[in-house]
């Protein structure tokens, strides 16, 4: 078997196996680290043995060599996150299997953003908010929590419920979307979403779950769905039947990003709240790269000088996007406020 000059891309060892049985030995290098765009180096080495038949080498089960041993690979065709390589090693009656993983990050860091206040509208601070969307001069919510959990039609003006349904006591409501006239709602560790019509809300069908484990946020890009799990991750759902198709990793320059919540599209982009943290993150839906983060810590300051907010659990979550006349809609779980925002980048 013909074996190739290392390429010196900062390359680590995360596996070495040997077969004792028949004095085989392998291990396999990778780039441990890298920035999105750069190349990143693969190399299969044997240690000990007879000559081997071949070896397949794997990223995110994609074969990505023929013959070679050694083989660098595009990181752009992989997205940002933490990449699974595999190689297989096969010989006379006998395979083995090593493992290892790049990680991939964001090339630039991303862009802040302020915010100033464009209007404040009422909001049920019973509302303990999951999901949030406008629709044809009207707000559309969810909200969560064990037999609290509802979906609703809201009047933006004034902050009334004008139409609602309550969910079974034994599921706990996350975020909804709206597509093709049609209400989809996650719930949380159920691994099932259900389907109502916009304007009975009477329910249509259910889903499950077949890749993640939990429901969180839900958006859609006009022809799939697009669903957090509280993960760093992003997944797509085929539109026709809600199985999760593909899912993409959220990094940053420096990290991963995870708890995150609701989203919604606005202008190609996926804004995001992040659990716990007063911000939205906005993320390009191909790459998974972070492009924008605004911190609106002062939102909840605002909130709380007029009533009483749970320090830790009350956090920013709903975002709304009104695409005709361009307005942000923002509030959070148990706010007395809805804000109408403009970001502004820095």
């Amino acid at each position: 078997m013909r074996f190739y000059k290392l390429l010196t891309l900062g390359l680590t060892t995360l596996l070495v196996t040997s077969c004792s049985e028949t004095n085989y030995k392998f291990k396999l290098n990778t780039t441990k680290k890298t920035t999105l765009g750069k190349k990143a180096a693969i190399k299969f080495e044997q240690l000990k043995g007879e000559q081997i038949d071949s070896v397949q080498l794997y990223v995110n089960n994609k074969r990505v060599n023929t013959n070679e041993t050694s083989i660098t690979i595009n990181t752009a065709d992989f997205g940002v996150g933490k990449h699974a390589v595999t190689a297989l090693a096969f010989y006379p009656n006998k395979s083995k299997k090593l493992n290892n993983s790049i990680e991939i990050l964001a090339k630039e860091a991303p862009s802040v953003y302020s915010y100033k206040i464009v209007n404040i509208y009422p909001h049920d601070k019973g509302a303990y908010t999951q999901g949030l969307e406008y629709k044809n001069g009207y707000l559309y919510e969810s909200t969560g929590r064990n037999g609290e959990s509802t979906l609703r039609k809201v009047e933006l003006e004034t902050g009334k419920v004008l139409q609602k349904v309550d969910l079974d006591k034994k599921y706990f409501g996350e975020g909804m979307t709206i597509f093709k006239n049609k209400i989809y709602w996650l719930t949380w560790h159920a691994r099932k979403g259900f389907i109502y019509d916009l304007e009975t809300f009477k329910q249509l069908g259910s889903f499950n779950y077949t890749n993640s484990n939990q429901g969180w946020g839900l958006t859609h890009n006009g022809s799939e769905l697009i669903k957090t799990d509280g993960s760093n991750k992003i997944w797509f759902l085929d539109a026709n039947n809600q199985q999760e198709k593909r899912s993409v990793q959220v990094y940053t320059n420096k990290y991963p990003v995870d708890n995150l919540n609701e989203i919604e599209l606005i202008d190609g982009k996926v804004y995001a709240n992040k659990w716990q943290q007063n911000s939205i993150v906005i993320i390009n839906p191909e790459t998974g790269v972070v492009e924008g983060v605004a911190n609106l810590n002062g939102l909840r300051d605002i909130v709380a000088k007029d009533q009483t907010i749970e320090p830790q659990d009350d956090v920013l979550n709903g975002i709304a996007y009104d695409t005709e006349n361009n307005r942000l809609f923002v509030t959070g779980k148990h706010w007395g406020k809805l804000f109408e925002i403009e970001l502004i980048k820095q």
